[in-house]
């Protein structure tokens, strides 16, 4: 079993404090820490925080290998500091089985970068007609507690209800990507001044907004948990504020990207801006920031989007829709929320591993740095600054929109229940 002593990290970004590791555990947090044969990290100030959890990332396999495997992807989420991530189930075939999920749980854990839990479908198919097979699901070897039809809307109430009521049984969540379908045909970007002046087809508002309005009368009247994606729009805001003031069993999340980018990028038609949904509007932006520091949002989660160069690489009406986002989303929170005085790190990590931990029962992750618990964590250079450079990237894909941006904050250290997973920013 070996020994790791992390020296001088600031905890959650307190003071300087001495973290020992001891095989898969922590074995003591404290000052003036030593232990005989332990390899030394020196970590000069750098913020220790507990291994973030990604509730919604893409890791495309099996069917889309050419744009990322559970390998690939999970070398990614350790280059940014996550030991877990959450798989969203629109693969080829789709996870609506045990099979499919538990395929996918054996992939990550044959990986070893960090634990993957699969995301089961709601539907079969994703086509949202009938329900697929949640018990079972939950039952098999990937113990499945999320589902979700991401990249398309559980659109039928119907639907819906009996999704939450299956879930309610064993304690899951639905998690709904909230796009009334009909209200989007052809949308290129969102709705508004700029999409008029360029001429694009526009994702209105009001198309998020009506699905997480009637879900969260749904979820109240089932009494069931209902989380939703990537929520964009500061009438969004308004809707899970109200619900959670009835006591409503919602929680919400939000993508880096829609804390930082505005619509004003999309003037560039550079398809690295095309995502669903769609980047917003300053105010949209403001929204969210606020929403995310007072709670009304519970966590981030990156919506880690891989696509091979060809679906990007075109015109904007032909390119496909998401961006990756596993390795730069911690810089993005730094720069939003934590240099702008909004978040501090501890509620940085509320927000990106143990609130996400909880809605997804993730056991042994989200978890306080103290001694007797995992050793999962991540150690962040916080006053470095550099270039995004894609080329740098462990992702298969390349589509990031902050190529060339410069960005705060560089993840140097993962461990992955006391195994180190990244040393010195490099992959182990």
């Amino acid at each position: 079993m070996s020994k790791i002593l992390i020296r001088g990290a600031k905890v959650l970004g307190g003071e300087p404090q001495d973290v020992l590791i001891d095989g898969e555990l922590i074995a003591a947090v404290g000052t003036g820490l030593s232990a005989e044969g332990a390899e030394v990290i020196e970590a000069d100030g750098k913020v220790l925080l507990p291994g973030l959890v990604d509730l919604h990332t893409h890791l495309r396999e099996p069917g889309r290998e050419d744009s990322e495997t559970v390998l690939t992807g999970t070398r990614a989420a350790a280059s940014g500091g996550f030991t877990a991530v959450f798989a969203m189930a629109n693969t080829f075939p789709v996870a609506d089985t045990a099979g499919v999920v538990e395929q996918v749980w054996r992939l990550g854990k044959e990986s070893g970068y960090c634990d993957v839990r699969p995301i089961g479908a709601v539907t079969v198919g994703l086509e949202g007609k009938k329900l697929a097979e949640l018990g079972a699901m939950h039952d098999s070897a990937a113990e499945v507690s999320v589902f979700s039809d991401d990249g398309k809307c559980v659109d039928d109430a119907v639907i819906m209800r009996r999704a939450l009521e299956y879930v309610k049984a064993f304690g899951g969540v639905v998690a709904q990507h909230a796009q009334e379908p009909r209200l989007t045909e052809g949308a290129q970007m969102n709705e508004g001044v700029v999409s008029a002046e360029l001429g694009l087809g526009g994702w209105p508002a009001v198309a998020e907004e009506s699905i997480i309005a009637r879900d969260v009368l749904l979820a109240e009247h089932v009494g069931s948990r209902l989380h939703i994606c990537h929520l964009s729009t500061a009438g969004s805001v308004e809707i899970i504020r109200w619900a959670k003031s009835r006591g409503i069993q919602v929680t919400a999340e939000v993508c880096p990207h829609h804390l930082l980018l505005t619509e004003e990028m999309v003037r560039t038609y550079n398809p690295a801006y095309k995502v669903n949904p769609p980047l917003r509007t300053e105010r949209d932006v403001r929204a969210l920031r606020e929403a995310l520091a007072d709670g009304t949002i519970d966590i981030v989660a990156t919506d880690h989007a891989p696509h091979p160069h060809e679906d990007k690489d075109c015109e904007w009406a032909a390119a496909a829709m998401g961006m990756v986002g596993l390795e730069t989303a911690l810089s993005v929170v730094q720069e939003t929320m934590v240099e702008t005085g909004l978040l501090d790190w501890a509620a940085v990590a509320d927000r990106m591993s143990f609130t996400p931990a909880r809605i997804g029962d993730a056991t042994g992750h989200g978890r306080p740095v103290a001694a007797g618990e995992p050793a999962n964590l991540t150690l962040v250079d916080t006053a470095y600054r550099g270039q995004v450079d894609p080329a740098r990237f462990a992702s298969r894909s390349r589509n990031t929109p902050y190529e060339g941006r410069e960005l705060p904050g560089r993840v140097t250290h993962t461990w992955l229940r006391g195994k180190a997973t990244l040393m010195d920013g490099k992959l182990t």
